[in-house]
């Protein structure tokens, strides 16, 4: 199956130019082709998945990818899918926020040299230096305002009451110019984007055809969408991002098992970068007993460990086990300290482990000690998974690691104590 029709059957293509030429061309020669992102903040998220992985897909089947990190464009922001203006970030933030960016893409794309090497560009190089009346001569006489006006997004801001800045306007002739000096300085022809940048990919195709003479060409996907049907993005609530210091391999994790089965299917034909033949295997295995979650469980390793590396999927899944009832004793050093920044956890010494009542209570796993009591004549605690009464000697219990002991209220409520001495 061609590149074209692998994008296509996994329902990856929305929107793109002359589908039948793209796919000649892209036979024909090893294409370059880009994606922007705009570091707006100092982590990309799952909404620019899709994005990395496109350009995994073209880079694995003999392509150059070339990542954008818009550290020009991100001084104005764009106005797709915004209902209101962008905060101005200063061009120190932006230059930290783009270095954090460059090293999330290094976990996706290959950037060692060879013949389809991944190449990170940044467009403050080529338009920081350059005068608002160069702007205005080179780019700006070659899209129309009709043209501008056009783009669905400048019609929703300027039919609202926020309106749209001239700043935000002019966001599309910027992109315009990075796809112009991509054709011309790397041979770039083709830019990729979700179905909100189409309006910008066709204004840089125009300039390509207009200014340098060539002919380049455009491809969108579907936008991801959260359950609620609203779009992943920086500055909505929940969202999930690549940096594990702001989502936690463990929670990265979690979001894939969590995915609906309504989703799921969709997410793995999106997602996955295996070959297609093998991500239908994964969902007509899935569909068998979709209670077992086996599709999200695959898909969930896979893209942990591509955005993670392998070591912290394992943690993560470790963890996850422990968290939802396996053998704490059976765990890795790694998932107890996955588990760690999941669940409360405290520091205590021996001493202070001697009264369990105590310890409880000091742990927030119960209201109060007559709460402790009644719970242990319950049976509703565990130390390291054995079951605990009034009478136990936490400090009996052997240390997970030599030095962890994690406390269990019920099926969800965890404690984890450092012991030393």
């Amino acid at each position: 199956m061609d590149l074209i029709n692998d994008l296509d059957a996994r329902g990856l293509i929305h929107d793109s130019t002359d589908r039948e030429f793209l796919r000649s061309r892209l036979k024909e020669k090893s294409v370059g082709v880009y994606v922007g992102f705009d570091p707006t903040a100092d982590s990309l998220h799952v909404g620019h998945l899709m994005g990395q992985l496109g350009l995994r897909r073209f880079q694995l089947a003999g392509h150059r990818p070339f990542p954008l990190a818009g550290g020009a464009t991100g001084m104005i922001g764009d106005p797709s899918g915004k209902s209101e203006e962008r905060n101005l970030l200063t061009r120190e933030e932006l230059q930290h926020n783009v270095d954090r960016i460059k090293s999330q893409l290094e976990r996706i794309l290959d950037f060692e040299p060879g013949p389809f090497q991944a190449t990170l560009v940044d467009n403050a190089d080529w338009t920081a230096g350059t005068s608002m009346l160069d702007f205005l001569r080179d780019v700006g006489k070659h899209l129309t305002v009709n043209q501008m006006m056009a783009k669905e997004s400048v019609k929703n801001r300027l039919s609202s009451e926020v309106g749209i800045s001239y700043t935000e306007f002019s966001y599309m002739l910027l992109q315009a110019n990075d796809f112009r000096h991509l054709y011309v300085a790397h041979g770039v022809e083709l830019q990729m984007g979700g179905s909100d940048q189409w309006g910008n990919i066709t204004a840089g195709i125009d300039l390509i055809r207009k200014s340098a003479g060539g002919a380049a060409h455009g491809l969108t996907w579907p936008l991801l969408l959260k359950s609620d049907g609203t779009k992943f993005g920086k500055t909505a609530d929940g969202a999930v991002w690549l940096d594990p210091d702001k989502t936690s391999p463990y929670q990265f994790r979690q979001f894939w098992i969590q995915a609906g089965d309504d989703a799921i299917v969709d997410y793995l034909l999106r997602f996955s970068t295996r070959p297609l033949d093998e991500v239908q295997a994964v969902i007509a295995d899935h569909l068998i007993a979709p209670h077992e979650r086996r599709g999200q469980r695959a898909l969930a390793r896979e893209l942990t460990s591509l955005v993670h590396g392998e070591a912290a999927a394992a943690a993560a899944d470790e963890a996850a086990d422990v968290l939802f009832g396996g053998d704490p004793t059976q765990a890795s050093l790694a998932a107890l300290e996955a588990v760690a920044r999941e669940v409360p956890s405290s520091r205590m010494t021996r001493v202070q482990l001697a009264d369990v009542v105590e310890v409880l209570v000091g742990a927030d796993l119960a209201q109060s000690k007559s709460d402790a009591r009644r719970t242990l004549e319950g049976a509703g605690y565990r130390c390291n998974g054995s079951q605990i009464d009034a009478n136990a000697q936490l400090s009996d219990h052997a240390l997970l690691h030599g030095r962890y002991l994690l406390l269990q209220r019920g099926k969800k409520s965890h404690h984890l104590v450092e012991v030393f001495s």
